[in-house]
């Protein structure tokens, strides 16, 4: 069990804060919204933001308070960190002598410099000129490198109260998620990039704990579906992740970690983009290189998707080789209206032999023109181990109930082996 020094009297309980970087305010209370919610005015929102030397409210935020909604709230800072309020004494303090803790220059303590890998990088605190009194925790915005973030915030342990917590604390944090102790974890947030609308889908934490033990595989595994297939190359990177942060909870017995969570990011967005048949050139959205091949078929090259050749009966093929992973289009630049061209995509992996394929024929007349959702599903489809590795992060927040200790975080292991193996139930599908 954690220890602390006897806790003053009057000591407050509380929760925290969620954003990219980190923090949830009062456990996952506020519900998460799309975008930047309801918003102040105009000339309201300019003048606190004159007041914050331009920072903003954080557009991804997926669960916790919300900046301009409730007392605390995320913010982005203009060099691009995220900022984390400093919550009432003593979780703000707790919080931020742990980040001071682990990220001391000094330190030398094997298990906590390998904690930093899991953690999002702390920048000290900051204080708008206008406030010099209020403090925030300076983190690493973990979504900041993605085009298309796709964010979950899962809650891991058994409890999500602390050693310290009053009965009415206890009581109110088990009446939430009463399943919280057999299940180990709970869903606080997402927001999922769906590639067919070109848009997010949210769910709040009441989603989360509508799960039962027979949901919460389908519960999950909805954060990682776009809209056209399950992104099981995100959910295998996602598994090796959370392996390593197990590894370092079984080899550790410093600390203890209660109502913390991980946030998962992995990227939305295909690599493979654009495309079209008959005149329609092959386009990566970007803007890429140009080439002409004999009989007028274009050349278009990126890092997943080659234009080679005209094949028979208006007929592309598209093929992936783990060595390469690339695309490989063949492109008939002919088109009869009277016969409907058709798509067939290939992946296969020429590696030592294992190969594996998969085709599907759409006609152009349903694709009007459109082929990227086609070739975007087909390499969604591929097997994990055929892709390169997924673009994910998992990394662990929220630490204002963070305590010292002698013995395993059985909790929190618990929680991270139920939820590596409802991940790997969903990958087996």
């Amino acid at each position: 069990m954690a220890t602390e020094p006897p806790r003053p009297a009057g000591r407050p309980e509380g929760g925290r804060g969620r954003c990219a970087g980190g923090g949830r305010g009062e456990a996952e209370e506020a519900a998460a919204q799309p975008a930047l919610g309801a918003s102040p005015g105009p000339a309201a929102a300019a003048g606190r933001r004159r007041g914050l030397n331009g920072c903003v409210p954080l557009s991804h935020q997926v669960a916790g308070h919300m900046y301009g909604k409730d007392k605390g709230g995320i913010l982005q800072h203009p060099d691009g960190t995220v900022l984390k309020q400093l919550q009432p004494p003593p979780r703000g303090p707790r919080e931020q002598e742990f980040y001071n803790k682990v990220y001391d220059s000094d330190c030398c303590d094997s298990v906590l410099l390998e904690l930093r890998e899991y953690l999002p990088k702390y920048f000290g605190v900051w204080s708008p000129p206008t406030a010099p009194n209020d403090t925030y925790l300076k983190l690493e915005d973990v979504t900041r490198k993605f085009n298309k973030p796709c964010i979950m915030d899962v809650k891991i342990g058994q409890k999500s109260y602390d050693p310290y917590a009053s009965a009415e604390k206890i009581q109110q944090q088990v009446s939430k998620y009463p399943l919280m102790e057999e299940i180990g974890f709970l869903v606080l947030g997402m927001r999922v990039y769906h590639v067919s609308s070109d848009s997010y889908e949210t769910q709040n934490q009441h989603y989360g704990r509508s799960l039962t033990k027979e949901t919460v595989k389908d519960g999950i595994s909805k954060f990682f579906h776009n809209g056209y297939c399950l992104r099981k190359d995100a959910i295998a990177a996602s598994i090796q992740k959370v392996e390593k942060i197990l590894e370092w909870f079984e080899g550790q017995k410093q600390l203890n970690f209660y109502a913390s969570s991980l946030l998962f990011v992995y990227e939305g967005s295909c690599q493979a983009t654009t495309v079209r048949l008959s005149n329609v050139a092959l386009a990566e959205k970007r803007g890429v290189p140009k080439g002409l091949l004999a009989g007028g078929d274009i050349l278009e090259y990126n890092n997943n998707i080659h234009v080679i050749n005209s094949t028979e009966n208006g007929k592309i093929e598209a093929s992936v080789s783990k060595g390469l992973s690339k695309f490989y289009a063949l492109h008939k630049k002919a088109y009869s209206k009277r016969h409907h061209s058709q798509l067939s995509l290939k992946v296969e992996s020429l590696e030592q032999g294992n190969v594996w394929k998969s085709s599907a024929c759409i006609t152009q007349e349903h694709l009007n023109g459109n082929v990227i959702p086609q070739l975007e599903k087909v390499f969604c489809h591929m097997p994990a181990e055929i892709k390169e590795g997924a673009n994910v992060e998992v990394r662990m927040i929220d630490f204002a109930h963070v305590f010292p200790s002698n013995t395993k975080d059985e909790g929190y292991i618990y929680g991270l082996k139920n939820l590596i193996t409802v991940l790997q139930n969903i990958l087996d599908k």
